[in-house]
């Protein structure tokens, strides 16, 4: 069926399992990146709360640098320190808080990078299908017509040809809007986690360091 298919429908396939192929791509780096992510957190995380200064979690931090939260607690880290060194103490909360916001925000740009590559094949790849679809049907009525019949015996291959892109394009759009979604969560709860971490760092920042 595939074979028989115009030149219109076969582009629109080659078209659509790139896409596919592109999609699938971004899922299971992002799945890596994620899982990743999320056992570096709660291994910082724990070493974090059991330390008891600022300086030992430094120290410790290099071997948790997958964790997004290894970030945050650098971003705040050094406007931490900035202040200390000027005035053996925090003097600026609202700057800390900024800072561990910058890292938030930094952490949050890596965990959505290619997200709207799988919401574009999600929301597109139906469309092009259908384009597929369309262009297949047309080219099955101009035949018809020039043969001059009109039974669907000699309809239906046309149509069930030009019908392989649809498939295709839902085929690409499904498992990319799935993901889409599952990754979204994930990457929501895990701002969350980063969110909460901030308020963590200033009360050991403060137990440490405040005035």
């Amino acid at each position: 069926m595939v074979g028989n298919s115009g030149p219109g429908g076969i582009a629109v396939l080659v078209v659509l399992v790139c896409f596919s192929i592109y999609s699938w791509t971004v899922i299971f780096s992002k799945w890596s990146t994620l899982r990743s992510a999320r056992g570096s957190n709660i291994r910082f995380l724990r070493a974090f709360r059991k330390a008891g200064t600022l300086e030992s979690v430094m120290v410790a931090s290099e071997q948790y640098r997958p964790s997004p939260l290894v970030v945050v607690f650098d971003f705040g880290y050094e406007e931490v320190e900035r202040q200390v060194k000027s005035r053996s103490a925090i003097t600026n909360r609202a700057a800390v808080e900024r800072a561990l916001q910058l890292g938030i925000s930094e952490e949050l740009a890596k965990l959505e990078r290619h997200m709207d590559k799988l919401a574009t094949t999600a929301s597109v790849t139906p469309f092009i299908g259908l384009l597929g679809t369309v262009l297949g049907i047309i080219s099955a009525f101009v035949v018809l017509g020039s043969q001059g019949a009109t039974s669907l015996k000699t309809l239906g291959p046309g149509i069930a040809e030009a019908l392989i892109t649809t498939a295709a394009g839902l085929f690409a759009a499904i498992p990319a809007a799935i993901f889409y979604n599952h990754f979204g969560h994930k990457i929501r709860e895990m701002t969350a986690r980063m969110d909460d971490f901030a308020l963590e760092f200033l009360n050991m920042a403060e137990r440490g360091f405040g005035e």
